[in-house]
């Protein structure tokens, strides 16, 4: 939930803690209106696909269309939830609408948990073809691997956010995406 202790494992989730409590620093003690949305792996049309820097389902997505095999680091046991980026625009317009948000911290997250395997199998599914490989972490990568993560939602899902779109209709929705808009983002 919102009290577990924060961990971070590299400069980008100590960016992020930081900037989550600068905003409530500002909230209270400035009345600026803040509130935190603690992203899970947000997903969907736009993202990012060139490469793994933001999102490793992005540069899955691309290696699906590209007739590539999906990577999958470690064991790929590791569990994730995801959220369709529909969902976190929702999620956004009613922490912007809603005064009781403000200066607080919400999770975001998903009921679907679920382990790199099983989402590479889905995703190969969901594209009706391809494949994936399980392969040793790269040297400079497993240090900052954060393991299992999936969030707990239920203070949010208090304020009526709840996510809509399904981890299959979203994969397809975004295969599709960019099957159409390819060139833009390759």
């Amino acid at each position: 939930d919102e009290k577990h202790l924060l961990h971070p494992t590299d400069v980008n989730g100590i960016n992020k803690m930081a900037g989550e409590w600068y905003h409530i620093l500002y909230n209270n003690v400035y009345n600026l209106r803040a509130v935190s949305l603690r992203m899970t792996n947000t997903y969907g049309p736009r993202m990012r696909v060139k490469d793994a820097r933001q999102t490793f389902l992005g540069i899955w997505i691309k290696r699906l269309i590209d007739g590539e095999p999906i990577e999958i680091w470690g064991d790929g046991m590791q569990v994730r939830d995801f959220n369709f980026v529909d969902d976190f625009v929702d999620a956004l317009l009613l922490a912007a609408t809603r005064e009781d948000c403000n200066g607080a911290v919400f999770n975001l997250g998903s009921n679907e948990i679920i382990n790199l395997r099983d989402l590479a199998a889905l995703c190969v599914e969901v594209n009706r073809g391809g494949e994936y490989k399980i392969i040793p972490y790269p040297d400079d990568r497993k240090p900052i691997d954060i393991g299992d993560y999936y969030a707990d939602y239920s203070k949010f899902k208090r304020l009526g956010w709840q996510p809509r779109v399904n981890l299959r209709d979203g994969i397809a929705r975004t295969l599709e995406f960019y099957r159409a808009y390819k060139k833009y983002y390759w």
